[in-house]
């Protein structure tokens, strides 16, 4: 269903009631879209691709990259000479 901003904010808890039953909410502006109400869990899913962080970091392609840090803490500064 398409909701003019307007009504979007009047009926905003009916916006959110329809979004869960029946799907995303397009808001719209001068006839135009401008925004999308989802339910969190399918936000979710779509930002991630359906996998969490952790699994996203574990499949990442770094298999043959080498990483190194240097060791170097960096030098000591005295700020009771400045």
């Amino acid at each position: 269903m398409n909701w003019q901003i307007q009504e979007a904010k009047a009926r905003f808890s009916e916006m959110v009631e329809r979004t869960l039953k029946e799907g995303p909410q397009t808001v719209t502006r001068h006839g135009k879209p401008v925004a999308v109400l989802v339910p969190a869990d399918e936000y979710r899913r779509l930002r991630t691709g359906g996998k969490s962080f952790k699994v996203l970091l574990a499949s990442a392609p770094l298999k043959g990259v080498e990483i190194r840090r240097s060791r170097d803490t960096g030098r000591m500064v005295d700020f009771e000479c400045i």
